[in-house]
């Protein structure tokens, strides 16, 4: 005799990719089977909600997956969500799988779309992934530990070859509206100096640094500079060689990269919690919630409240970025 499962799930993953990403949807495929959950991967995010792009998820469909980075189940980003006429179609599709619930791996926008559909009745928990750590409510997001440590890697080498040609070298990361992968990789990096969309800071105040570190006899000097700081680095880089700072100047810009690769432990062990959780808040009749790494423990908070508040960045990183750097 069949034994039907207690309830059905989607998982999706939506908006950039994060290293995590698949550890998280095997955590939720496991923890469903787990407790006679029958689970549905939603391939291509919300565009694939919207046109039924479901498949069950079993034990074999996510072995081998913990170690790669981006998602297996794909991602794009939707303008047809956005509309309640694409809500809505989403919502029939899904009563017409028999899915009960979702789960949304994400961040902000895709955030947004889980508490669209939890207004309209759907039952659904968010889960925060975004390099970026810009999501309000949890300490950290799936990917942010991959995404550091990538930076790290690269800064590292960098390193290497601007001390034996007497460098200075201007490192773009991403973060378009936050500095926190910037400011994190200046400490752990050693920078001279950490250009963030949150402290404005001219070329002039730029040059004087990277002079500075010259005249005090570096053979190097590091400039990590975020995507959203107002500065482009190739455009820095022939203002800093046209005021004759000491330095030759180069730049790299990291692009993609930080977005890819193998999830760290931290990574791997943040996301398999997470998707526990969600599992776990879903079959105890939660919905409109997010999971949340708070000191050591992952719990939830509203998604409404998620998306109300802005994740700023602890200045006090920033200053301590500066002092370490003399």
């Amino acid at each position: 005799m069949d034994i039907q499962p207690a309830m059905t799930i989607g998982v999706l993953t939506s908006g950039g990719d994060a290293p995590g990403m698949n550890a998280c949807i095997r955590a939720v495929v496991r923890t469903g089977m787990a407790n006679n959950v029958r689970v549905l991967g939603v391939y291509n995010g919300y565009e694939g909600l919207i046109d039924g792009e479901y498949r069950p998820l079993g034990a074999r469909d996510v072995g081998g997956i913990l170690q790669r980075g981006g998602t297996i189940l794909q991602t794009r980003r939707s303008k047809c969500f956005i509309e309640k006429t694409g809500q809505r179609d989403a919502i029939r599709k899904m009563n017409e799988a028999g899915m009960d619930a979702l789960i949304v791996i994400g961040g902000d926008g895709s955030l947004h779309g889980a508490q669209a559909l939890h207004e309209q009745g759907v039952r659904v928990i968010g889960i925060p992934a975004s390099i970026d750590n810009d999501i309000w409510g949890t300490n950290i997001a799936i990917g942010v530990d991959t995404a550091m440590n990538t930076i790290m890697e690269a800064v590292d080498k960098l390193r290497d070859t601007a001390s034996s040609h007497s460098r200075a070298f201007l490192v773009e990361t991403m973060g378009r509206n936050s500095g926190y992968l910037a400011i994190m990789s200046g400490i752990v990096c050693g920078a001279e100096m950490v250009l963030v969309p949150e402290v404005q800071t001219t070329a002039d105040e730029i040059a004087e640094t990277v002079e500075n570190a010259y005249k005090r006899g570096k053979n190097h000097s590091i400039i990590i500079v975020a995507e959203g700081s107002g500065h482009r680095a190739t455009e820095l880089a022939k203002e800093l060689e046209d005021k004759d700072v000491g330095f030759r100047t180069r730049v790299t810009v990291l692009g993609h990269i930080q977005r890819g690769g193998s999830p760290t432990a931290y990574d791997r062990l943040v996301a398999s919690r997470m998707g526990f959780k969600a599992v776990e808040g879903l079959l105890q009749g939660q919905s409109g919630m997010m999971t949340a790494l708070k000191g050591r423990g992952v719990d939830f908070v509203p998604i409404a409240d998620v998306i109300a508040n802005e994740r700023k960045v602890n200045m006090e990183y920033f200053e301590m970025a500066k002092v370490l750097a003399r």
